[in-house]
């Protein structure tokens, strides 16, 4: 597949934007348009001019975990990133070597009954890979023992992030009590309603940690979404005891003891807050996203109140993103998402009129397209989904794309195809490259908008 183009090394961001340079904010990057092969270049904070009254904005609330935390298999340091909570109360991991540059490289994973001591006397055993396509990622256990009496060659974990509780003005802490259920809190951004729960569900074989649903039957969108998102689900509380107190539960370890996932091409260990959005929120259960949702990074409350105040709507949705692999490429896991009723309306409300939705992010996308159907009506939905957006599925809701820029083997390259065309892609790659936009988390961002043509009749968009 996809764009023929290698990315230089010097074109990764190694930085936020604000640490750049006095006075820049997050919003000081650059902004790539592109309407099928036409291409523009603008700064960010222009993206009110290029948006329209009635053009909804559809924006993930998943906050970002301090998702790695050190271990030790042996007498050998590990790090370990957890990256997704499963029903039954397990976790999904990635375990990884520390590189000596402060960040990790690939370690092969398993086998099945290895123990990781962390810190407080916590113990992580791995008992299955999450999936037959390979085992990078694999579900385990937590177990404690005495947290006051420490394993030779184990300290306790220290270094920027770790007790970093991940705040800074106006963002949320990012976990909560660790509840069954994934349900947002009631905190809301002004005329922003919350994600809700339901739907029917369909069942992919995941592994233990998935849900086992006993609904038959599929949505209307084909096998996408799998496990009903159940309150009072099997979550077993593991009563996790760490040296500074009682622990109830894996969030609480990594609020005490992680810090964020870091990969080779940034340059320093940055604070949990340089990773919330500005649409994060807190859930009930503590969970959240190993990665950041970084579509949505160069949001300030400024420019969304400026949004705001030209006619652009927002509707919010989760999807707690797992751990991608920093060496190959891979599909996605299966995600847990939830879009509530409130946004559905909104969506489906914009499709009805003069508007285009525009997903801030793949997550965006491949949360609204698992709730739609194949009439690409919007329902509430909550489960788990393992949907693949590509070109030969389509998209069935989505006009247009605010989105990071990808490796070129990235898998999220095929949505991106799915959404523009691969002619459109391709042309606007090029002009990244030419233009010396900077890649990654912390680096600039495309916008794919639909083709003006006031000649063409309103059709139901680019799928089949």
């Amino acid at each position: 597949m996809t764009v023929a183009v290698r990315v230089p090394e010097e074109l990764s961001a190694r930085l936020p934007v604000e640490q750049r340079g006095p006075g820049l904010d997050r919003d000081a990057v650059r902004l790539l348009v592109s309407r099928g092969t036409e291409v523009a270049h603008h700064a960010f904070v222009k993206l009110p001019r290029l948006l329209r009254a009635g053009d909804l904005l559809v924006v993930n609330t998943s906050p970002t975990l301090a998702a790695a935390v050190d271990g030790w298999i042996g007498h050998a340091r590990v790090v370990v990133h957890f990256s997704t909570r499963g029903d039954d109360g397990r976790w999904a991991v990635e375990l990884r070597e520390p590189d000596g540059r402060g960040t990790t490289r690939a370690r092969a994973g398993g086998p099945a009954g290895v123990e990781v001591r962390l810190p407080g006397g916590v113990r992580l055993v791995l008992e299955e890979p999450l999936s037959g396509r390979g085992e990078r990622l694999w579900w385990a256990g937590v177990r404690v023992s005495d947290p006051e009496a420490p394993e030779p060659g184990a300290p306790r974990a220290e270094g920027p992030g770790a007790a970093v509780s991940g705040t800074s003005a106006g963002e949320p802490e990012g976990v909560g009590p660790d509840v069954p259920g994934a349900r947002m809190s009631g905190a809301e951004l002004p005329g922003i309603g919350t994600p809700g729960a339901g739907g029917p569900v369909s069942s992919v074989p995941l592994g233990r940690g998935t849900p086992r649903p006993a609904v038959p039957g599929t949505s209307a969108a084909g096998a996408d979404v799998v496990g009903p998102d159940v309150p009072g689900a099997a979550s077993p509380d593991f009563g996790i005891s760490g040296p500074e107190g009682p622990v109830s539960s894996v969030p609480a370890l990594l609020r005490e003891h992680g810090r964020p996932i870091r990969y080779s091409y940034t340059e320093r260990d940055q604070p949990l807050s340089v990773y919330q959005t500005v649409f994060s929120l807190p859930t009930e259960d503590g969970t959240g996203s190993a990665e950041m949702p970084s579509a949505a990074r160069p949001f300030t409350a400024r420019l969304v109140a400026e949004l705001v105040s030209r006619g652009v709507q927002f509707a919010p949705i989760t999807l707690h993103t797992g751990v991608a692999s920093a060496e190959v490429q891979e599909p996605p896991y299966p995600e847990r998402f939830a879009v509530s009723e409130t946004s559905a309306r909104l969506i489906n409300a914009a499709r009805a009129g003069d508007g285009r939705v525009v997903a801030v992010g793949t997550t965006a996308v491949r949360a609204v397209e698992s709730a739609a159907g194949a009439d690409g009506v919007v329902r509430a939905r909550a489960g788990w989904t393992d949907l693949v957006v590509t070109p030969e599925r389509g998209v069935r809701v989505v006009d247009g794309l605010l989105t990071g820029l990808h490796e070129p083997e990235a898998s999220h390259l095929l949505m991106l195809e799915a959404v523009a065309g691969r002619a459109a892609v391709g042309r606007s790659y090029e002009e990244a490259l030419r233009g010396l936009y900077l890649w990654h988390e912390f680096g600039d961002v495309h916008l794919i908008l639909p083709e003006e043509d006031p000649h063409a009749a309103r059709c139901s968009r680019n799928c089949g």
